[in-house]
């Protein structure tokens, strides 16, 4: 078998592999199936291949053999894809048996506490009084903009029970499993593998980058907590209270601006005029909340984008998000979701490569690379233009321009906060690992989740209390939080350069074309750092967002002013098509597609929506 011929069989055994693992993923997190062990064999499967030992001396070998190929081209193309394995192979080698049968253990616990997880019921009490079940992202809207402080104060309690549960129920000893894998493979904690593997730097050198960030936003950070106290009194500094005192009213106002029957509309049509298309891919979205479903938006790729022997093998793509269309906020939760999600999908299905290795969201793609894709997306959703062209209501009216300085007025000096809410997961999982198994007590970890919230947020408790969130339970989401601060820092860095080339974002057809040239096409080949340093021509900066995070409402209306008086002398392009194949569904219901027309799509899903929820 020549190299080329080695390459091209061993990516349609991982394609076989990863589709398996990819759709009982799909099935089980989605609560359509509830074979567990099927998942966990699938998933065990998938791990095994990648992290044999052995492919990294066979991929070696092949890649001395494609040197001595005499097609230029051939062999260039088959060099190409070779190191991209050998790259994957290197992120999940698991050399001895003793971390193998670890691993397959590990796996083994987690499915089996995803599934008791699941079977967990949340309550809090209504408005009504009456108990009522509610999921994560439920519970996360109520404690944002529900008026009646006895709602959020029992959302919020619903979070700190899910802690105590977890604490009782499989979390400590997951954490424990993980650090003897970890120490099984030479490192310290689970942590410290983790950061190498998912970002490929040391938690030291992590650390430098989050420790300057958390120096230059901590003043403004505390200025704001300040002069929310002092306006609105200390209670507004309580967990269940906090994120409500300063963006409840304003959510409240722009509501019927952003109705989420109409997200998946504003979705074709916004991502239409920034030119993103899709490379004919096959999306699947579940957008809807029910019981048993993963609590959190996610987007997987069952078949990965790649040209196979030239061929162009189109991307297979779903994604997720948890909107309940009648609780207040629902809309703008659920269509920045929608464009979050729509963003990784994008990025995932235009890797124009020789192999499914460089499109997947898995090691060696860096999760802020992955992230800084679909942040850059929902980003757009603050931007002033991007909400007077979509936030429209029943009426057809646009979103006044007062809501929209309501918003930065309320939001901005907070801007801080939101980051740091980010920030504030790595430090804790950081410490959680370095616990020893006899500290890992649900008295010290409780203890541990309320320092750090502290350390970092100023606050005795988080909005969102630490260890509710999911990522934390997740194999490949655990330890990676960190990313999604990464990939802020990026995302502002990439808007900056835009918003200096072009002097605007919303609608702008060049942005599609350069996110996929610079971003996109060339998959995890190039690193994080390569992907800006080819766009903007500077290496990753934290500098912009932290910038941003400092600005003062003033100044950040003043900014978004001059985005709306834009508008008036802006022609707006025409959407194109995204070039993908849509399926709405709810579980295993089809709620609607794109197989006539985006339109109709569209029609049939708001239909959906009124009927089943009356908006």
């Amino acid at each position: 078998m020549t190299a080329t011929a080695y390459l091209n069989d061993l990516n349609q055994r991982y394609l076989s592999i990863h589709r398996t693992k990819e759709n009982f993923f799909w099935e089980t997190y989605m609560g359509i199936s509830d074979d567990h062990d099927g998942s966990t064999q699938a998933q065990t499967k998938w791990t095994e291949f990648l992290s044999a030992a052995s492919q990294i001396k066979e991929i070696k070998h092949q890649i001395e053999q494609a040197e001595q190929l005499q097609d230029e081209t051939e062999k260039q193309s088959t060099l190409v894809g070779l190191q991209g394995w050998l790259a994957t192979f290197q992120a999940h080698a698991i050399e001895s048996e003793e971390s193998q049968t670890l691993k397959a253990e590990l796996i083994k616990f987690e499915a089996e506490l995803f599934e008791k997880k699941q079977n967990h019921i949340m309550t809090y009490t209504d408005e009504n009084g009456q108990s009522v079940e509610g999921s994560l992202p439920v519970l996360s809207s109520a404690i944002r903009t529900n008026a009646k402080e006895s709602v959020r104060e029992s959302a919020h309690q619903a979070f700190l029970d899910l802690e105590q549960w977890l604490l009782q129920n499989g979390f400590l000893e997951l954490v424990k499993r993980r650090n003897e894998f970890a120490r099984s493979l030479g490192y310290k904690t689970f942590f410290d593998y983790s950061i190498v593997k998912t970002e490929q730097m040391t938690t030291s050198e992590l650390f430098t980058i989050l420790d300057d960030f958390e120096e230059r936003t901590r003043d403004s950070h505390q200025n704001s907590l300040n002069t929310l106290a002092k306006s609105k009194g200390d209670s507004a500094l309580k967990g269940h209270n906090f994120v409500f005192s300063f963006a409840g009213d304003v959510m409240r106002d722009l509501d019927p601006y952003v109705p989420f029957s109409k997200s998946l509309r504003r979705w074709v049509e916004s991502f239409g005029r920034l030119n993103i298309t899709y490379s004919d891919a096959e999306l699947t979205l579940d957008l809807l909340d029910r019981k048993g479903k993963y609590p959190n938006g996610f987007c997987h790729g069952p078949i990965p984008s790649f040209y196979d022997q030239g061929e162009w093998v189109a991307a297979k793509v779903n994604f997720t998000s948890n909107a309940k269309p009648d609780q207040m906020g629902s809309g703008y939760d659920g269509i920045n979701t929608l464009f979050h999600e729509g963003g990784h999908a994008a990025h995932f299905a235009n890797v124009k490569m020789n192999s499914p290795c460089f499109s997947q969201e898995f090691a060696p793609t860096s999760m802020a690379y992955a992230e800084t894709q679909s942040m850059f997306c929902d980003s757009l959703l603050n931007d002033a233009d991007w909400l007077k062209q979509y936030a429209i209501n029943a009426e057809g009216e646009a979103v006044p321009d007062d809501i929209i300085k309501s918003m930065i007025d309320s939001k901005q000096p907070f801007q801080a906060f939101q980051e740091r809410s980010i920030l504030v997961v790595p430090y804790f999982e950081r410490a959680l690992y370095l616990l020893s198994d006899d500290e890992l007590t649900p008295e010290r970890v409780t203890k541990l989740a309320r320092d750090t919230e502290k350390q970092i947020l100023a606050l005795d408790c988080s909005p969102r209390p630490l260890m509710a969130i999911p990522h934390l339970l997740s194999d490949e989401a655990s330890c990676a939080y960190q990313g999604y601060l990464l990939a802020h820092m990026a995302v502002y860095q990439t808007r900056a350069y835009f918003t200096e080339k072009f002097g605007y974002l919303t609608d702008n057809p060049e942005i599609g074309p350069l996110l996929a040239e610079h971003y996109w096409h060339a998959g995890n080949s190039v690193n994080h750092n390569g992907t800006i340093q080819s766009l903007t021509g500077e290496g990753f900066n934290a500098k912009y967002l932290a910038d941003e995070c400092n600005l003062s409402a003033e100044q950040a209306w003043a900014v978004e002013q001059k985005k709306i008086e834009q508008l008036n002398t802006r022609k707006r392009s025409e959407a194109s098509p995204l070039q993908a194949s849509i399926t709405i569904v709810d579980g295993s219901t089809e709620l609607a597609s794109n197989i006539k027309s985006n339109d109709e799509m569209c029609e049939q899903f708001e239909s959906y929506i009124f009927e089943k929820y009356g908006c």
